[in-house]
This record gives structure tokens, C-alpha cells and sequence, in this order.
């Protein structure tokens, strides 16, 4: 498989195509969650193999967003299939890397360890110190696309959203979960404020 070419490929279609009212779901969303799955595979000690193919959905997980913001995922799983046989990864590699972005669609629903590390590194930072600066263009875009407008609605999507959502990983476990309560804890406190 030649994973260079084919980053380069959609690295330069995502610049190209992605809307830029997805103002979460960026190309810098992607390099964020690339960067991360790097990190995990190495922390996690991921094969150099398996390793690839997680950098691969990484690349991939969203570029459904070039074409719709609906149902993304299944649109980059087509993408991975139509684009990386000219990149020489196999119909079982491409299957793989596919059960990986469809594992991140929510709520997340991994089958195995890959398709866990990939849906950590997507939501990796619920748990960190940039949760609030990130959430923020998250917010913006569910304005844009008139999914929500108020930031009481905002918040207590948030704190439902944090309720259910769990890490996969011990790494992610031990270096996130904590900083994602941090996070919940402080939004429950202030949608408590709207109920009085």
C-alpha cells in the first residue's frame, strides 16, 4: 500500500472540497485526529502495519463532508473504496480501514482495538484543555447548518453528549477520561443555573 501518495491525494481534495462553514469539521479536525492516532498507535505500541491502515481512516474518517454532512461516514467508507485500489491496498485492507470510520459515526460502536483507537483519537479532545476553544467551532457550525442557535441548548447537548460518551483506550482512559469529567462536571454546573 502506498499510504504517502494516498495522504497526499486526499489531503489536497479535503483543502479543496471541504465546505467552509464546517467550521469543526475542517481539514484541521483531520490533521488533529491524525496526529492523535500517530500518538496512540505508538503509546498503544500498534504494529507499523496496523498502523498505517489507522493513519489511512484517519485521513479518510471524514471526507464524506467533501460531498454531504449527512451520513459522512458512509460516503468516506465509498470514497476509501473507489479511491485506494489505485494505491495498491487491498480489498481486505480497504474493508478494514472502512470498518474503522464507520465505528466513528455516533454513537460510536467499535468492534475492535483499530476501530477504538480511531474513535479516541476522533473525540480525543473532549478530555483535554482545548475542549472549550474546540467546542466552540463545533457550536458555530451546528449554527450554520441550523441544527441549534442558543448556547443553553448548546451546553446541555454538551453535558448529555459527555454523559454517554466513553474512551476506549487505557491510554485515552488514563490521559483524557479525567479531563473530560473536569469538563462535564463544569457544564452541569452551569446548565443547573438555567433550571432556577
Amino acid at each position: 500500500m502506498n499510504y504517502h501518495a494516498a495522504k497526499a491525494f486526499i489531503l489536497d481534495k479535503l483543502e479543496q472540497e471541504l465546505s467552509a462553514d464546517l467550521t469543526y469539521h475542517g481539514l484541521h479536525h483531520t490533521l488533529d485526529v491524525l496526529h492523535v492516532t500517530e500518538e496512540l498507535c505508538q503509546l498503544e505500541a500498534i504494529s507499523p502495519y496496523e498502523s498505517l491502515l489507522l493513519k489511512t481512516a484517519a485521513l479518510f474518517h471524514d471526507a464524506g463532508f467533501t460531498e454531504s454532512n449527512k451520513d459522512h461516514e458512509a460516503l468516506g467508507c465509498a470514497m476509501v473504496r473507489e479511491h485506494l485500489p489505485r494505491y495498491d491496498f487491498t480489498p481486505l485492507e480497504i474493508e478494514r480501514i472502512c470498518g474503522m470510520i464507520l465505528a466513528t459515526k455516533i454513537p460510536q460502536s467499535p468492534g475492535n482495538f483499530l476501530e477504538a483507537i480511531l474513535c479516541d483519537a476522533d473525540l480525543d479532545y473532549l478530555g483535554r484543555s482545548d475542549f472549550y476553544d474546540i467546542g466552540s467551532t463545533l457550536f458555530q457550525e451546528l449554527k450554520i447548518y441550523n441544527v441549534l442557535h442558543r448556547e443553553e441548548d448548546w451546553n446541555r447537548l454538551q453535558v448529555t453528549f459527555l454523559e454517554k460518551h466513553t474512551f476506549f483506550t487505557p491510554t485515552n482512559l488514563r490521559r483524557r477520561a479525567p479531563g473530560k469529567q473536569a469538563h462535564l462536571n463544569h457544564l452541569r454546573r452551569i446548565v443547573e443555573q438555567y433550571d432556577q
